[in-house]
Order: C-alpha cells, then structure tokens, then sequence
C-alpha cells in the first residue's frame, strides 16, 4: 500500500518508486518481509585472520553488527527488472550521506612487540557512502506465480571518509589504544583498501537475505504494472 507500482523494466520510475519506498517505511514493512532500514543488521564477519606464525599476524572479528542510516539513502540508478529477469542483471546505485556502523570486535595478533589479545566496542562513521549492487537472479514458480529468487550478488563499497574508535584496544594500557586508534584514522584509506575485501563480502550476505526476504513474499509479477496488451487493445 502507498507503494508505487512501475513497467517492467523502467528505470527512472524505479528509482522513484524506491525512494519512496525508503522514504516512508524507514521501519521496514514485516507484511512483505522488509526489515527496518534504520537499524540494520548485518552478519558476524572475519575482517582479517593472518596465519598464526612470525613477527606479525592479527586476527579481527566484528559480531553483532548493526548499521544505521540506510534510511536516509537515495537511489540514484536501476537497470534491469525487465518481464524476464534472467535477460539482463539488475544493478542498483545508492549514496547514502552517513552510515553509522557499531559492532563488539575480538582482536588477537601480534605486531613485532604489540601483542594484542581483547574484545571491546567499536564505531564506524562512513561519510558519503556510495554503494553498487550487481545482482543476479533465477526465477522459480510456486503456485502458478514467479518468484525471483537472488543467487548472485556483488556489491561495490566506496567512502569519501571511515572514521572508526575503538574502545579497550588494548586494555591494559589507555595511551596505546588513544594512539592506535589516531594512527588509524590518520591512515584509514590504507586500512580502506585492505580490508574492502572482507566488508564486500558482508555487504553481499546482508543484502542478499535483505532482497530475498521481499522477492520470496511478494510474486515478481506483482511488483509491476500488468503489461498492456496490443493486439486486444488493453
């Protein structure tokens, strides 16, 4: 309801329709299996795990993960949605001005003399995020209606700026945690780079089961304006 409905495969009506969409159901809609987009869970991810061996290895693990201010994102370009779905991959763009990222890490490593055995709270602020979905999917019929189902989904992730702090770094000593967590931040895009790979992969699970869980609740059929047909002249 109040959501609107556009012809397959029209791309300035679907970003439209979806930043209405977000617009209006910032809590998500439960009828049809969205989750809230204000506060949005994602999955327990292995950032780094180094071999357990020489001078320098870290293993960093973030859990109960929640991100905040996908509510406030604007679509930005759709392509694909077409009546066969299979035809063309569907890509999805997004800016969103600020996501908050807040998770409980547990770190273990060694960094030559550092050795750093903790479990604390961290923070991200990624400001300007920019976000690419390519997705592909697989139509599957049940009770005479499709339904599309996503197999495949590749995200791209961009920041103008990650600003992170954490907190009980290193416990034992707060001027050693003050100081890594500045050297971080003074050197956040080298830490950008290295560890893109990892928060890729948690992006495609949490937006794989985020689409999933509207693509199983809702026939592709009917997210769409029923096709006019010519010859019958309707």
């Amino acid at each position: 309801e109040g959501v609107e409905k556009c012809h397959f495969g029209d791309s300035n009506c679907l970003i439209k329709s979806i930043n209405n969409l977000i617009k209006h159901y910032p809590k998500g809609i439960p009828e049809i299996g969205l989750p809230p987009l204000d506060f949005l869970h994602f999955p327990d991810t292995g950032i780094l795990n180094s071999p357990y061996r020489g001078p320098i290895w870290m293993t960093f693990y973030n859990r109960d993960n929640v991100n905040k201010g996908f509510e406030n994102a604007t679509i930005t370009h759709v392509e694909g949605f077409l009546r066969d779905p299979n035809q063309k991959q569907i890509v999805i763009k997004a800016r969103v001005p600020r996501v908050l990222h807040e998770a409980t890490f547990d770190i273990a490593g060694r960094v030559l003399l550092f050795v750093a055995n903790s479990t604390g709270r961290l923070q991200s602020d990624f400001q300007n995020f920019h976000l690419t979905l390519t997705i592909k999917g697989v139509v599957e019929y049940r009770n005479n209606r499709r339904y599309l189902k996503v197999y495949d989904l590749v995200p791209r992730i961009d920041t103008d700026r990650w600003i992170i702090q954490f907190e009980d770094l290193y416990k034992e000593n707060l001027d050693i945690t003050i100081f890594l967590n500045r050297v971080f931040n003074e050197h956040w895009l080298e830490f950008w780079n290295e560890l893109q790979p990892s928060l890729t992969k948690a992006f495609s699970a949490v937006f794989t089961t985020l689409l999933n869980g509207v693509f199983e609740n809702v026939p592709y059929d009917e997210m769409f304006l029923p096709e006019l047909d010519i010859r019958s002249g309707f």
